[in-house]
This record gives structure tokens, C-alpha cells and sequence, in this order.
């Protein structure tokens, strides 16, 4: 079954108002941005994000007043900073947060894609995130049976959609991710629909004969939306570097206010990922640039 999509068919037909979204990426490698910019062009609002480092996506989704909640890892952007729209929404008390440590979320993913209703850990026993997280119904304090130890019991979590952008996929599904995947196999086998971005969409059976490289199988994909540069301004290895100036300059406007950060997102979002892209780099040599910046480093 061919599952392409635009990514205006996709969003509307799988993002709803309320809806809990899976995100996928890390930092500045591999976010799915054209499907974050067209779930802010279509405002579904009151949100849950949730992923394990949240960063460009989450910060862009709460100017634009689209989130109520965040659960994460962290939510950042390393050495550039931040998420200065996110943070001010938290401290405003307009955006709830449920902070967690990597691996606690990563755990919850694999709780969800395995169908358990939790898995067990020791990983934040004599922590502060812990009671927060018993708090709020997410963790259980227990013993385990075999060795009489303590260990924490965490709660599966199954978005309702997760957003991943990727390498290849094949019209029915099928992807290919390059590099590393982090928290992103699992939480798309735990949600209840996926939409993937890819730089290149393949015809039907383009891996039958090469399997070992499907990265996600087909059976757990909604939708597949052709982009190339989908992740930009990051990056996505064997493809492109991240374009350093373009994430500067939008953290700059993150330190300005959210007035800046939304006059950003008015004036470079556009119509669609390709109008955006144009309007950031209109003769296409910064993205040639960066796709030799990859070819050099790999």
C-alpha cells in the first residue's frame, strides 16, 4: 500500500488538537522540520512534546502557542543555547514540563513498543527527578523479585504521533536511517501513527533485496512525505551538514523575545518547506555548501 503523502495531507490527516507528539531527531541532527513547519502553518494547539533532547522543533511549536506540555530528556541546543521561547513559556506557567533523565525516556519508548505497561530501571534511584516523576504518576518505586533490590518501575509511553525524518524510504514505508537513531525506533514502534519525512522517496520494494538496511519496516508507518532537505538548518548524515548561521540567527531571536521569535516564523515559514527554503537560501548554495561539508567529513 503506497502511503506518500504531502506533508499538508499528512499533519491534517494524523495531528490533532491535544494530540501527544512523538519528536524525533536530536539537537542539531536529523529534526523534522518540514513536518514541524507545517504542523505550526496548520495550529493544533494544547500539544504534548515529548522526545529526549527536544530542541529546534519544540522551541518553534511553543511561539507559536501550540504546546501545553512537555515531556524530555532535555530541551536545548547545546553550545547555541536554550530554547529561549520554551523556557519563557515554562517560567510563565503556560507550558507544564516533565523533566526526565535520556535514558528514562528512552525507556518508556521501549516500554510502549514492546506493548508492556512499564519496564523496570535503577537509573534514577537517589535522584530528584524521581519523586517528581512519581508525582506525576509516571514512576513507581518497587522490589525487585529475584534479587530483593529497589528499582524503579516506568511507565510506557505511546504518542498518539511521531514526526521522524530519515535518510530513504520506499512508497509503502519502508526506512532507512543513516547514523545514529537514539530514542527514534522505538518511539515510532510505540506510537500509534508515524509520519516520516525522507530526502529521497523510493518506489515499492526498493530494499527487497537489500533488507538489512531498513532501519523501520513499513508496518509501523502512516505516511511518508518526500523532502528533501527536511531537517534543515540540521543535519542529516551522508547527506548534509547543519547550517551553523541559520541556527545562530534564529537563537538570536530566541534572546530577543517571543515578539522576535514569532516574527521570525511569520516571515520564513511561508506557504511551504520549499517556499521556507527558498526564502533562507534562494540560489541553493548554502545547501550545496553543506552537502560537501558531509561529503568532507564522511
Amino acid at each position: 500500500m503506497h502511503k506518500l503523502l504531502t506533508a499538508a495531507e499528512a499533519v491534517s490527516r494524523f495531528v490533532r488538537p491535544g494530540a501527544v507528539l512523538g519528536m524525533g531527531g536530536q539537537n542539531i541532527n536529523r529534526c523534522p522540520m518540514a513536518l514541524v513547519h507545517e504542523v505550526i502553518r496548520q495550529g493544533p494547539g494544547e500539544l504534548t512534546v515529548v522526545g529526549c533532547n527536544l530542541s529546534l522543533p519544540l522551541d518553534m511549536l511553543v511561539a507559536a502557542g501550540l504546546v501545553a506540555r512537555t515531556e524530555q530528556g532535555t530541551g536545548n541546543l547545546e553550545r547555541y543555547g536554550t530554547l529561549f521561547a520554551w523556557r519563557r513559556a515554562v517560567e510563565r506557567g503556560e507550558v507544564s514540563v516533565g523533566d526526565h533523565s535520556h535514558l528514562a525516556m528512552a525507556t518508556r519508548f521501549a516500554a510502549g513498543a514492546l506493548g508492556l505497561p512499564y519496564l523496570p530501571t535503577r537509573s534514577l534511584l537517589g535522584t530528584d527527578l524521581l519523586a517528581d516523576l512519581v508525582r506525576d504518576g509516571v514512576a513507581r518505586e518497587g522490589t525487585d523479585p529475584f534479587e530483593n533490590r529497589p528499582v524503579v518501575l516506568l511507565r510506557a509511553m505511546r504518542p498518539d504521533v511521531a514526526l521522524i525524518h530519515a535518510n530513504r524510504a520506499d512508497l509503502n514505508g519502508n526506512v532507512v536511517i543513516e547514523g545514529v537513531t537514539s530514542h527514534e525506533v522505538d518511539m515510532v514502534r510505540a506510537a500509534h501513527a508515524t509520519i516520516v519525512s525522507a530526502e529521497e522517496v523510493l518506489p515499492a520494494g526498493a530494499f527487497a533485496d537489500r533488507p538489512e538496511q531498513v532501519t523501520i519496516p513499513e508496518a509501523y508507518v502512516s505516511a511518508v512525505v518526500e523532502q528533501p532537505y527536511g531537517a534543515f538548518p540540521t543535519s542529516v548524515y551522508r547527506a548534509y551538514d547543519f547550517a551553523e548561521g541559520e541556527i545562530k540567527e534564529y537563537q538570536a531571536r530566541g534572546r530577543e523575545g517571543d515578539e522576535q521569535v514569532r516574527g521570525w516564523l511569520a516571515a520564513n515559514l511561508g506557504a511551504s518547506f520549499e517556499e521556507y527554503l527558498k526564502t533562507r537560501d534562494a540560489s541553493g548554495d548554502l545547501r550545496r555548501e553543506l552537502a560537501e561539508q558531509m561529503r568532507r567529513l564522511v
